[in-house]
């Protein structure tokens, strides 16, 4: 792979198009900053509706072709294994790029490139897998039976808290399946995607199978989920955004799978280990900065433990280390984006005066060694309640706010006091009432005594505002292959449609 964090400094980047790279029609480009410095560090192209018309043709004519639509189903898996391996060897790359474009940590980006691989493979062993069923109808001499087939070209609008790991739910499952695909990747990180176009080409994928499109959501994002090409369209990130998306794919019958906010809440009882009930908090609410849909940032603790907690869990958080994303000694990074900063810290302030305490963090660090970059330390609030804005509201940050509760029918109501239903979280060491707890809160994913065990055999999707669809496992496989009927009758005879005989 040709493109290093070095060959991307000062570079403009293209769109990538049927195989090749190419100049934006517009000839505009936009910058990207790295979050740890504030500073651009290259450009990409921002595309247009005829880009993005010109991506979509490219896609549909791969559709079309004989190279890519009469492939085996076998060989679309050795395809996809291919890239899968690919991927592997080019891990640290892929890591460096994505760290430099997005701020987070080298070190969990290198254990999640060697990871993602992984489901790559995967779903390329699902490829040949994905079969019909014979149904049985009350006739004889006819055979009633169902094909599953690839859909065409998907649309997917994928975010910048985890650009690759986010797109490979669906564009792994979609290249096994025979689809094709357009991404437009978010304007805050485009690189990791693009450099991926280079290990696509060299695994052997046809010319416009897959189609990059950059650029601003205003432009590119909005003239994808516009287009009347599109067999489906797959977006994550914000609920507002993906109520946009499903409007304008709504006016060309286009349905989409959105994968949108949350407010997760992290439930704690006081028959847990403490310093374990800690580090799971901790890695759910702060892993990543907080920069994940599934963070569980409202945190509700039994009443009888709830002062020790919170001591644990302050002095937990202020030896958390905030530092450099390059460097192995940080646990958090910077915040992707300037306006995230902007925005935690607003939400932080409208806590404080609604009644809440900050009982760690609550600012920007006020080391010289961090001034120019986008970092906010790790924050926990208490007193909190469920109608404050920061605990109604998904912040995308380090922030949990932490509040008592004295019953299980108190837990319940307060855990699904939200428009969300993305994750949750429960710790005990009563099965009965973790179990009790699975069935009634309304969260797509509920872990226990454990938070963001993601595995990508498993299906993941929300609830209520969260979105719709599924990702991972089997699951994902339905959603990107159509059902069509087939009945054969071989009986050598047609009766006369007129003439009625009752049995």
């Amino acid at each position: 792979m040709r493109t290093t964090v070095t060959s991307l400094e000062g570079s403009r980047q293209n769109l990538f198009i049927a195989g090749r790279a190419t100049e934006p029609q517009s000839g505009n480009y936009l910058k990207s900053y790295d979050p740890a410095t504030g500073e651009a560090w290259y450009e990409f192209a921002d595309a247009g509706a005829q880009d993005v018309d010109a991506a979509v043709a490219a896609a549909r004519q791969a559709f079309a072709d004989p190279a890519w639509r009469r492939m085996t189903q076998t060989d679309r898996g050795k395809l996809v294994r291919r890239l899968a391996e690919l991927m592997l060897e080019h891990a640290d790359q892929l890591a460096e790029i994505e760290t430099r474009d997005n701020g987070k940590l080298i070190k969990e980006m290198r254990a999640q490139m060697r990871a993602l691989p992984d489901s790559y493979t995967y779903f390329a062993g699902m490829a040949d897998k994905l079969q019909g069923e014979t149904i049985p109808v009350n006739k004889l001499d006819m055979i009633n039976f169902t094909l599953r087939e690839p859909i065409g070209v998907v649309g997917m609008i994928t975010p910048w808290n985890s650009p690759l790991m986010l797109l490979t739910g669906t564009l792994a499952p979609c290249l096994a399946i025979g689809n094709t695909v357009v991404i437009k990747p978010s304007e805050h990180a485009t690189a990791s995607t693009l450099a991926l176009m280079e290990l696509i080409t060299a695994a052997g994928f046809p010319p416009g199978v897959v189609n990059v499109v950059t650029g601003s959501g205003r432009t590119a994002g909005d003239a994808l989920a516009r287009h009347p090409g599109l067999a489906k369209i797959v977006f994550t990130g914000s609920t507002q955004t993906g109520r946009t998306i499903a409007r304008n794919a709504a006016d060309n019958l286009i349905p989409c799978q959105m994968e949108l906010g949350g407010k997760s809440p992290h439930v704690v009882f006081g028959d847990v280990d403490i310093e374990r009930t800690v580090n799971g908090v901790v890695a759910g609410v702060f892993a990543a900065a907080g920069q994940t849909c599934v963070a569980g940032s409202r945190c509700f603790v039994e009443a009888g433990i709830y002062d020790r907690f919170v001591e644990a869990l302050v002095e937990r958080t202020r030896k958390i280390t905030l530092g450099h994303p390059m460097l192995e000694t940080s646990d958090i990074g910077p915040l992707a984006l300037l306006d995230q900063v902007s925005k935690v810290e607003s939400y932080v302030a409208s806590g404080l005066r609604e009644g809440a305490s900050v009982a760690a963090g609550g600012r920007r660090p006020q080391r010289e060694d961090l001034a120019k970059g986008w970092y906010y330390e790790p924050t926990v609030l208490t007193g909190a309640r469920n109608d404050m804005g920061f605990m109604r509201d998904e912040l995308f940050g380090p922030v949990v706010g932490v509040m008592p509760f004295s019953s299980e029918d108190e837990m319940i109501a307060l855990a699904n006091d939200t428009r969300y239903g993305l994750a949750s979280g429960i710790w005990t060491r009563d099965i009965d009432r973790a179990m009790r707890f699975a069935t009634k809160v309304d969260a797509g994913t509920v872990w226990i005594n454990t938070y963001r065990s993601a595995a990508f055999m498993s299906s993941m999707g929300g609830f209520k505002e969260s979105g719709y669809g599924r990702r991972g496992g089997f699951d994902v496989m339905r959603e990107f292959s159509r059902v069509k009927n087939v009945v054969l009758d071989y009986s050598g005879a047609m009766q006369d449609p007129f003439v009625i005989r009752l049995k």
